[in-house]
């Protein structure tokens, strides 16, 4: 039987640190892999991202134009109502109950319910985006769903 004692690694598996800058002997000593000269061979010589050496970057050297959304588009948290299971019979599950559950766990501008998957239990959906098929199911559950 195998003692934990006994545990090693498997044959090749591990091999010896490389310890660089240790002489030319050891593959990896005077300039220890970083090449001749330059910034990137100095100590603290860093570049960093987008940097082309005093040339202007690319980010820059391209025109900007039109208009982009992004920091005002409303982003909904999407919840599939096959999720919706969880909550006992009669439950009004809005979006502090998803929030409490887990389902939801980011701040977004409101949630979205789709319609993946089935749902067997009725319940009080109260959300900001239903779908037309998840409003089919929950509904034919016996449920009822609320656009806020």
């Amino acid at each position: 039987m195998l003692k934990l004692h006994e545990l090693k690694p498997a044959e090749g598996s591990k091999s010896p640190k490389l310890r660089k800058g240790r002489g030319t002997a050891t593959g990896q000593g005077k300039t220890a892999g970083r090449g001749s000269n330059g910034q990137k061979s100095r100590s603290g010589g860093k570049v960093r991202v987008g940097f082309e050496g005093g040339q202007m970057p690319l980010a820059r050297r391209i025109p900007k134009r039109g208009f982009t959304n992004t920091k005002f588009k409303t982003e909904y948290a999407i919840v599939n109502i096959e999720q919706l299971n969880v909550f006992k019979k009669g439950t009004e599950v809005n979006e502090a109950v998803l929030v409490e559950a887990g389902m939801v766990k980011n701040k977004y501008d409101g949630i979205k319910i789709l319609g993946r998957g089935e749902i067997n239990v009725p319940l009080t959906v109260v959300a900001n985006k239903i779908s037309k098929s998840a409003v089919e199911k929950i509904e034919a559950a016996g449920g009822k769903a609320e656009v806020v």
